[in-house]
């Protein structure tokens, strides 16, 4: 009975926060269609803002990642890329495309501990272009290398292997000038680039994967975060802003210690510690999604690269809930501890475990004849409609704010991917996260191997 109480109760708790989504959701459309954002882009008042890559071994990406970001609309903003020991070629060809030289005596403004650095570039021609080179620390240590040479009050953490739309940044803006005083994050929306065009290191098509792999995480970016995120940043519950795009109030990121390094999961860690520092310390605070705000990335399109990828998110989810965990069920900590936490703790990081135990009890009830095989087989119905409802609600909320996938076939492909994923992806992704937590065990704290690809050769790519 365990299991069935625990099923219903963590399905109610889905749809409730789809519900969440869906109060929303007309608000954001107008937003997106009317807001006066484009006027911002011109204008004063709108805060200058670093906009920090981290980047190893990104020789494939970084040149078109630069090059969007350096064409964005926005008044005032730097574009600092922080080399992180890459073995590759990612120097060189910064340094090559852009003309880079060497900055003597740079100033580091900040003292968040990183690793050392080795050199500050720069070419006076591009003014707000910067390339920061120091020893492999990974990526959150990349960040506070970042943090500490910014020259403003915002910064924005973006994946090397991602392209911002044009307006994104600004939008983000808009929403941070709603409440300056309070907000000390902002996430942006991520969606999968793969099988769209890109040109000048922007998208010009967009389509979906013509891969399955990409093609599944498609339709889980999708029910993450419109059918997800939207909800919990209504109730100030959210947990994570996705490390592909974010923006953030400098000295708030300064005041909790910069991101924790040596372990993945630091774009959840953050959030964490801003939620504690903030209601620790009695402060006004709000941490906020804004969907229209879109950042496109590559999405592992290979099964090794993808089980690494969640095999690391996996243990990087476990390591954050042991360390906060006693957060859960404490008042003081308003609906991080009493929602968000256990959320987390119970449907997240045990969420493999209640699956497989549960799976395995029903099963045993069957075989000692303590139920019936149609039990069975309605539980597992219930269980794939609840889930497939939750996916076509975000479909949904896509089709009435958003629209980006404007053929019918695309809505007919999203749909059928959407019952697909429970053939066989759902419970690899189970698999996944019990090897990463079994990888947590045994102290594995390495990033995994991700491959990029070239922007340049999409086609190519996906017909590989």
């Amino acid at each position: 009975m365990v299991i069935i109480y625990y099923v219903i109760f963590v399905t109610v708790l889905y749809f409730g926060i789809l519900c969440f989504s869906y109060r929303d959701i007309f608000t954001i459309r107008r937003r997106a269609e009317y807001s006066s954002f484009k006027s911002l882009a011109g204008s004063d008042v709108v805060p200058p803002i670093s906009l920090l890559v981290p980047a190893y071994n990104e020789e494939l990406t970084i040149i078109e990642n630069v090059k969007c970001l350096m064409t964005l609309n926005y008044p005032k903003y730097e574009v600092i890329v922080v080399n992180d020991g890459s073995t590759d070629k990612t120097i060189p060809v910064l340094i090559k495309e852009f003309g880079l030289k060497p900055v003597q005596n740079p100033t580091f403004r900040g003292t968040i501990r990183c690793e050392q650095i080795r050199g500050v570039y720069h070419n006076p021609d591009y003014p707000f272009l910067y390339l920061i080179d120091k020893n492999n620390g990974g990526k959150a240590d990349s960040l506070n290398a970042g943090i500490n040479f910014s020259h403003y009050p915002l910064i924005s953490s973006i994946d090397a292997d991602s392209l911002l739309e044009k307006d994104a940044l600004i939008r983000m803006a808009r929403m941070y000038l709603e409440n300056p005083e309070e907000t000390v994050a902002i996430g942006g929306d991520v969606r999968i680039a793969n099988g769209c065009k890109i040109e000048n290191g922007a998208v010009k098509d967009v389509s979906l994967p013509r891969k399955m792999w990409p093609m599944f995480q498609s339709i889980e970016y999708l029910k993450a975060f419109l059918g997800g995120r939207i909800g919990w940043s209504s109730i100030n519950g959210l947990i994570i802003v996705s490390g592909a795009f974010g923006v953030f109030k400098k000295e708030a990121v300064i005041a909790v210690g910069g991101y924790r390094d040596g372990y993945p999961g630091e774009d959840m860690n953050i959030i964490i510690k801003l939620h504690r520092y903030m209601l620790d310390n009695k402060k006004k605070y709000r941490i906020a999604f804004c969907p229209e705000a879109v950042c496109w990335t590559q999405a592992p399109d290979t099964y090794q690269i993808i089980s690494n990828q969640r095999k690391r998110w996996g243990r990087g989810n476990l390591k954050n809930m042991l360390e906060n965990g006693n957060m859960m069920f404490r008042p003081k900590y308003k609906t991080m501890g009493m929602l968000t936490m256990p959320y987390n703790i119970f449907f997240e990081a045990l969420n493999p475990y209640f699956r497989i135990t549960g799976l395995l009890a029903l099963m045993a009830y069957v075989m000692l004849d303590m139920t019936a095989w149609p039990v069975l087989l309605i539980f597992g119905l219930l269980n794939f409609l609840s889930g497939y409802l939750l996916s076509v609600g975000a479909l949904i909320l896509e089709e009435i704010a958003f629209r980006r996938y404007p053929k019918p076939s695309d809505l007919v492909k999203m749909l059928a991917f959407s019952a697909l994923k429970f053939v066989g992806y759902h419970q690899l992704g189970v698999l996944w996260r019990v090897q990463g937590h079994i990888q947590f065990m045994q102290n594995n704290n390495s990033w995994g191997t991700m491959t990029r690809q070239s922007w340049e050769e999409p086609k190519a790519e996906e017909a590989a």
